[in-house]
């Protein structure tokens, strides 16, 4: 009987290393940590840097057991055999990270049809030489796929170094595969459907781009035969905005409805649930404005998985994940009974909270930079540290480094096409809640506005759009200390007032 390899103490915990990088969520600060550790690399390096270097330092451990004979997983103990597991499916990905990248960006451009995958067989291969069945083999270049899908989406759509979109990425993750990767892979890989997620924000700040992140990242079998997935990523996201249908017609949208089954409906029609791959997910855009009959509805869906037409009795089975998002708060909701009881607990399986951008930028000022090179690059297609900076030049003279953008990230996105139509944006300066403007001149004309809260309304506004004491100084014909003292009654004033517009 051949002896079983047992790993020594060093490659043990080496292995060990390797299954907490796989489990560790890659938006989190461990994530870095472990490869660090990995790679003998120290804090600072670029991300491709460190996952290069990881890449080399894990082949050389394979290497290493290669030339003692070691290359299948019957080579190993029974107590090691996990471990040996982890280290060949953590090398199977490293290797094909970039191919996955080519691919994603590929398919993106493709559309609809599944594009063959040239690479797929090699790297089945590899599995099957290391003794994984070829069904796990399968699935392990299908789940490969998965995790390097749910990256690229969460990474390149929703940018930003600040501590809350940091958060908001890490929970992304989680969402697609659970604190634990492996534990999705023992027990949820293909459950996830009974999962449904409620997104909140307000409008513009990206709540579709983290739904699209959710909807883009599930879990696709590979078809060994035509050597292709069995369906685009593309075709695996449907959205619909709820607030633009009326009240009539938002169940034939959401399950579709047979011909004559009301006035108007002259032939058969396939609303989002049934165009929902079953490999995908439906984004519910504006939940908060569906009424109790259409949430009735749906709860029934969420949880008995079946829907009817309108104007039929057939059971329809409904397979993807529901992904729903509204601007209102969690408060709101809860308090006001925008939603029925039952429908919010069956809904929010996940609550995900995408911040503000005057949030971000509070947290982290060069957010803003970060934002403007990625809008840049994406509308001029191309990278130009020339054009980032003549929009900051602008937003800084023109807005201010304390402008609320109303609008979030959305705001911020017609801004960029302003200044590169016109070099110029002068802000949504109606939108910000309260109009400060407005209440001044509200309180001149009845006469009832004291000279103090004059100037620190004055004050605060020049703060807005100027940017620092200095310049609100020389324009007010103040001393900096009394500006400052006016611009903090100001910005006081101005919170109290959005809490009580907010809690009424």
């Amino acid at each position: 009987m051949t002896t079983k390899k047992r790993l020594s103490q060093k490659e043990r915990e080496f292995f060990a290393l390797v299954t907490q990088a796989i489990v560790a969520n890659p938006f989190a600060d461990e994530r870095v940590e472990i490869d660090l550790k990995l790679s003998g690399l120290s804090p600072g390096v670029s991300r491709s840097e460190r996952i290069t270097k990881l890449a080399e330092e894990v082949n050389a451990r394979i290497k290493f057991l290669e030339k003692e004979g070691v290359v299948h997983l019957d080579h190993f103990s029974l107590e090691d055999r996990k471990l040996a597991e982890n280290i060949f499916l953590f090398a199977f990905y490293l290797q094909l990270i970039d191919k996955f990248d080519i691919l994603i960006q590929e398919q993106i451009k493709a559309g609809d049809t599944p594009l063959k995958v040239p690479f797929a067989q090699g790297a089945l291969t590899f599995l099957l030489a290391k003794g994984f069945s070829a069904e796990v083999a399968l699935r392990y270049f299908a789940l490969g796929y998965q995790v390097r899908r749910a990256f690229f989406f969460i990474d390149h759509s929703l940018v930003g170094r600040s501590p809350s979109m940091k958060e908001l990425r890490r929970n992304l993750w989680n969402n697609v595969f659970t604190y634990n990767l492996l534990f999705y892979d023992q027990h949820l890989w293909n459950r996830m459907e009974d999962f449904s997620t409620l997104i909140l924000g307000e409008t513009g700040a990206g709540k579709g781009n983290a739904a699209k992140a959710i909807g883009r990242s599930g879990f696709i079998p590979f078809n060994e035969k035509k050597q292709c997935f069995v369906e685009s990523f593309t075709q695996s996201f449907l959205a619909i905005n709820l607030s633009q249908f009326p009240e009539s017609l938002i169940e034939s949208e959401l399950f579709g409805h047979k011909r004559g089954a009301f006035t108007g409906a002259v032939e058969d029609y396939k609303g989002v649930f049934a165009r929902c791959s079953p490999y995908g997910a439906i984004f519910l855009d504006e939940i908060g404005d569906i009424a109790i009959p259409g949430q009735i509805k749906l709860l029934q869906v969420l949880q008995e998985r079946v829907f009817s037409q309108v104007g039929s009795h057939q059971k329809i089975r409904f397979n993807g994940r529901v992904i729903a998002a509204t601007n209102r708060s969690i408060d709101e909701i809860r308090n006001r009974g925008i939603f029925r009881d039952d429908f919010f607990y069956r809904l929010c399986s996940d609550i995900i909270k995408v911040p503000p951008l005057r949030q971000r930028l509070e947290e982290d000022p060069k957010e803003l930079d970060d934002l403007l090179a990625f809008t840049v690059e994406r509308i001029v297609g191309n990278p130009s540290p020339e054009l980032t900076g003549m929009m900051r030049e602008v937003i800084d003279k023109n807005l201010g480094k304390q402008y609320p953008w109303p609008g979030n990230v959305r705001e911020l996105e017609q801004c960029v096409r302003r200044i590169l139509l016109k070099r110029n944006y002068e802000g949504d300066y109606k939108s910000t809640t309260p109009d400060l403007c407005s209440q001044l001149k509200e309180g001149v004309e009845a006469g009832n506005l004291d000279a103090q809260s004059l100037l620190a309304g004055y004050c605060f506004l020049l703060y807005q759009r100027h940017g620092t004491f200095e310049e609100v100084a020389r324009r007010a014909k103040l001393d900096r200390r009394t500006v400052k003292k006016y611009v903090e009654e100001g910005e006081n004033h101005q919170r109290q007032k959005e809490k009580i517009l907010i809690t009424s």
